[in-house]
């Protein structure tokens, strides 16, 4: 397996570098590669992580799996690139300073509009692309979520209509069921067909090795950002190699991790609720807490401290994380929720 400069054989766990641009200062923006191959043949997983520069978690846990004697062990291949946006890593900040938007929507989307050229971000995400298409059987891009976050596991809808039948997605959604429930983190739906594409969420890591390449492939949110959270960490290793437990690359049944999810119904993404006033958040909720429909999330309050208005939730569900910060303008949200989801897996890409 090649990667970039890093080259392995069979029982070698070897390191190099992917590049994917050229900076003006000379020198290439660099991607790191660890490769483990075992001495019997199976499956490719790829494992990505920290596009987002300030998801450090991220990055310790693609680091540290990587450090478990996989190239003794597996069968098949494991390749790991820990860090997507170097340029985000330098200054700790979610973004790279190539564009200063999101990094992680600029992967290949064959209904994208091409009347204007590439920009930078997006030629590095479409050689990232381009090396994970050609080799890998899964993939599991880790990140990191809101202030306080608990740990999860976002699972995509698996959209049918331009690159494949609506059988074919349902085939390609239970291969990624049974890799999400081996991870063994709780588990939250995307946003509805709708938001998903609108939020451009078929471009991100996950959603375009699911959407575009056919790989079974999701997205792992490990806690909060800026600082590593060690035992999130530890239950991240257990998440990924629970998946190559899973994929028969190594023996034995997936290994719990602990973590439970707090109510018994499906869930998906909510950036739920929004305040119509502005002030200071003050927050009713803890992460990790379940709700019903009318509870009350957050009060407002004035600078003096006075209550001004409350902040009620229109859904069940529970509590993912809060937003940074305490200073609130009207119509921004307080929360990330998990809601109540009825709606199908397997969607049409659009319902026009």
């Amino acid at each position: 397996m090649q990667v970039g400069t890093a080259e392995s054989k069979p029982g070698e766990l070897v390191t190099g570098w992917l590049d994917v641009t050229d900076l003006p200062t000379g020198t290439p923006e660099r991607l790191p590669v660890l490769i483990a191959e075992g001495e019997e043949d199976g499956p490719t997983l790829w494992i990505t992580a920290s596009i987002h520069g300030n998801e450090v978690t991220a990055l310790a846990t693609a680091q540290d799996v990587m450090k478990e004697d996989l190239e003794s062990k597996v069968h098949g291949t494991v390749v790991c690139l820990p860090n997507l946006n170097p340029a985000g890593l330098r200054q700790t900040t979610r973004t790279s300073y190539y564009h200063g938007d999101d990094p992680n929507r600029y992967f290949p989307d064959p209904d994208a509009d091409g009347s204007r050229p590439p920009r930078v971000q997006e030629l590095i995400d479409e050689r990232i692309f381009d090396a994970f298409a050609e080799s890998a059987d899964a993939l599991v891009d880790l990140h990191t979520a809101q202030v306080g976050s608990i740990p999860f596991v976002i699972r995509d809808r698996v959209l049918y209509g331009s690159e494949r039948t609506e059988d074919e997605a349902h085939d390609l959604a239970d291969e990624l069921e049974r890799l999400v429930d081996a991870y063994d983190f709780p588990v939250i739906n995307e946003y509805v067909a709708e938001e998903y594409v609108e939020q451009n969420l078929q471009r991100s890591t996950a959603g375009a090795a699911l959407n575009n390449a056919g790989i079974p492939s999701f997205t792992v949110e490990l806690g909060g950002f800026e600082v590593v959270e060690e035992d999130t960490r530890a239950k991240g290793v257990i998440g990924l190699l629970n998946v190559m437990r899973e994929l028969d690359m190594l023996p034995g049944d997936p290994e719990p991790t602990g973590l439970d999810t707090p109510v018994d119904f499906p869930v998906k993404r909510a950036v739920h609720p929004h305040t119509d006033a502005a002030g200071i958040v003050r927050h009713r909720v803890e992460p990790g807490d379940a709700f019903e429909e009318g509870d009350v999330i957050a009060d407002i309050v004035t600078p003096h401290g006075e209550s001004k208005a409350t902040v009620e939730t229109d859904y069940d569900g529970y509590v993912v994380g809060r937003y940074h910060g305490v200073a609130a303008y009207e119509n921004d949200p307080v929360t990330s929720l998990a809601v109540r989801d009825d709606g199908d897996l397997v969607v049409p890409r659009s319902r026009e």
